[in-house]
């Protein structure tokens, strides 16, 4: 451990005196990413640091314990204090998600009930932007396609930090990724029964402007199209709306929201590099064997991860046990309890060399 700390410390100290240089942020994008990373490794640096003085007072009080029992008692607490910043420094260094610090791309999809799931979609699409709003996030909407009663048949938005922080988006929404299941009575059930429905959500981080995935211009096929708003009506008299395949993969991007098509392209170019980034990691975890769990689910739809009862205003997490009667605070954005069940329960694994 103490080469590993060593090393991350240099890093540190040599992080420091690059975003001191005037010159690195001529370049925004390579400043962003030295600024993640010299966020990413502070905490340790801190708790590092924590460490070393305990120690330090610990010694000293131990040499003038013998003169005054005040320091004897000193040196208790610090030897009680000690085992836990050791324990925190521990759990520090276990290797992490090299994506914790990214923003992510979001996309939620309508899926089986119709109107009810569209309508769920819109749903699922405000809980995530108030809990954004709670973070003190940014949210961009990307593209979406309204249903008749006010949801969203899908819709696609990117979530931002304002700054750059360790614990950034992708670390709290990275398991939202999945089937999302409904059970309520629908707008447009007449005899009040319940009825189930689902969307599907997934997460993925945002690819850096400096990311090296190659995209083959010959690989793309580019659709121009009018943008639409709420009930289908043109909110542009241009065909400035972009849709972008990747013919090997079949993985179609699209964006609206931008005011150019130069600009909706360039944006949709972002997204679907994101998206290859994603797909070429899951398609090396899976060639070595060794997936991370919540990095291929994230982009797994096929698993119902989590159920939304009204009736009995609850909500259930099938991963981690979770439950609460909590619903419409959830829906409104209240989704800190929920998200740290399953980040406590990611720690335990990888405490336990899961």
């Amino acid at each position: 451990m103490s080469q590993s700390l060593d090393s991350l410390l240099a890093e540190y100290d040599e992080l420091e005196k690059k975003l001191a240089d005037p010159s690195v942020h001529a370049d925004q994008a390579g400043a962003r990413k030295l600024g993640k990373r010299y966020a990413q490794l502070g905490p340790i640096v801190k708790a590092a640091r924590e460490i070393e003085q305990v120690r330090s007072d610990l010694e000293a009080a131990k040499e003038l314990a013998s003169e005054d029992s005040a320091f004897a008692d000193e040196a208790k607490q610090l030897e009680e204090q000690l085992p836990k910043l050791e324990e925190k420094l521990t759990e520090l260094l276990l290797p992490r998600d090299p994506h914790d610090s990214d923003d992510v791309l979001l996309e939620i999809k309508s899926g089986e009930g119709g109107e009810e799931s569209a309508l769920f979609a819109g749903d699922l699409l405000r809980m995530y932007t108030r809990y954004a709003e709670r973070q003190g996030w940014k949210v961009e909407m990307l593209d979406g396609t309204d249903s008749d009663l006010g949801g969203f048949k899908d819709v696609t938005i990117a979530i931002k930090a304002k700054s750059p922080t360790p614990e950034g988006v992708w670390s709290r929404l990275k398991w939202e990724g999945g089937v999302h299941r409904v059970q309520r009575v629908p707008v447009t059930e007449s005899q009040g029964r319940i009825h189930t429905s689902a969307a599907g959500v997934l997460v993925f981080p945002e690819a850096e402007e400096t990311a090296e995935v190659e995209i083959n211009e010959n690989d793309l096929r580019i659709d121009v199209y009018r943008s639409s708003g709420k009930g289908g009506q043109s909110v542009n008299t241009t065909d400035s709306a972009v849709r972008i395949t990747h013919l090997p993969t079949g993985i179609v991007v699209s964006c609206q929201n931008e005011r150019s098509q130069l600009q909706n392209k360039a944006r949709a170019m972002q997204v679907l590099q994101s998206r290859l980034a994603v797909l070429a990691e899951e398609q090396k975890a899976q060639e070595q064997s060794d997936a991370r769990r919540s990095q291929i689910r994230t982009v797994d739809r096929s698993e119902r991860v989590r159920t939304y009862n009204f009736p009995e205003s609850r909500i259930s997490d099938h991963r981690v046990g979770y439950k609460a009667h909590n619903l419409d605070q959830v829906l409104d954005g209240d989704l800190d309890a929920v998200v740290d069940a399953l980040a406590a329960a990611d720690r335990a694994e990888r405490l336990a060399g899961g």
